[in-house]
């Protein structure tokens, strides 16, 4: 039996603090032969995402941590080698979970075939993929977003964050958003087309400043950023207003737990609900959700950016840029 071999980035010691390039490896290894019912895929597009993070450490969560000396897991896009199932002829291409890796070796389960007429395979890994679903969950299903509501989306220029302010403006929402340079602060205003965004590194007080650009105050706040944006956030909700909770990136680093908003105790007096939510738990909606997307895309509602970093080699320094800011839109890591 022909076998095949697999050059993989590992995780080889758990971070402290902010990872380096010191936590990983690089690494060619032997996957083996092809049995009845297999496939082998060469991976074309990575994802990176700042979720990643917590797998790197030991113990429990959502998801299971990353091994030790082991392949790590992330969204990829590929294109079938050799088949021996008839689901997936070779030449087609296929979503899965097995990134961080050029080749890799599956029976099909979790894996999913892809059309590449109706976008282009690194679309699938953003904004066709589950970064645009949890945009979309997290507004409409978790916040219930109406027309013409009041909205704040912390990260607005990240691969997540741009997609949910296109979605609130098309829902006829007044979109104040957060970013980190003055170049993004330009793109969510003249491209992605939000009524107002404010560099985090440029302000004093986020609550002061999310009082001057929403002065009707805020209805759903969108959150993937946590921290002082969370409790500027609080400070300017709306009775009966939605937090969604989607990610906290400025904790994800600490060695040491934070404290909570300092104002926590103003969701009682105004009835506030805070949700966090985890995408994966809304499969039900993919196929709803594809269909409104592929229609807005068409329609050329959505735009996006992406962050091409080239080569396997280089995708610790792509996830590693994710938490200096270094990206504009999705993180993507392209494979020769």
């Amino acid at each position: 039996m022909k076998t095949y071999s697999s050059n993989q980035i590992q995780l080889v010691s758990r971070p402290e603090g902010v990872p380096t390039r010191d936590n990983f490896t690089q690494k060619e290894v032997d996957i083996g032969g092809l049995d009845e019912g297999q496939i082998l895929v060469k991976n074309e597009w990575l994802s990176v995402d700042p979720y990643m993070r917590g797998r790197m450490n030991e113990g429990a969560s959502y998801v299971e941590p990353f091994g030790l000396n082991e392949a790590m897991e992330g969204g990829c896009v590929g294109r079938v080698e050799v088949s021996r199932n008839d689901d997936f002829p070779e030449g087609s291409y296929v979503l899965a979970n097995y990134g961080w890796r050029d080749r890799w070796i599956s029976d099909g389960e979790g894996v999913t075939r892809i059309n590449p007429e109706l976008a282009e395979v690194k679309d699938y890994l953003s904004v066709l993929g589950l970064t645009g679903m949890t945009a979309y969950v997290g507004l409409l299903e978790v916040g219930v977003l109406e027309d013409g509501e009041n909205v704040f989306i912390s990260a607005a220029s990240g691969a997540v964050g741009s997609v949910a302010c296109q979605i609130a403006k098309l829902k006829g929402c007044h979109v104040v958003g957060s970013a980190g340079s003055p170049e993004k602060i330009k793109w969510l205003k003249d491209t992605v087309g939000i009524d107002e965004a404010f560099n985090y590194n440029e302000v004093d007080n986020i609550s002061e400043t999310l009082a001057k650009l929403s002065p009707d105050g805020i209805d759903v706040y969108f959150d993937n950023v946590g921290g002082d944006h969370l409790e500027g956030a609080i400070d300017q909700m709306n009775n009966f207003g939605r937090i969604v909770c989607c990610g906290m990136i400025s904790l994800y680093n600490d060695k040491e737990p934070q404290p909570g908003p300092r104002n926590l105790f103003k969701l009682i007096g105004k009835r506030i609900l805070m949700e966090g939510f985890i995408v994966r738990d809304y499969t039900d909606l993919q196929s709803e959700f594809q269909e409104k997307m592929a229609g807005w895309i068409k329609d050329g509602k959505i735009v996006w950016e992406e962050t091409v970093t080239e080569g396997l080699e280089n995708a610790p320094d792509a996830f590693l840029g994710l938490f200096e800011g270094e990206n504009l839109g999705k993180s993507l890591v392209k494979l020769s």
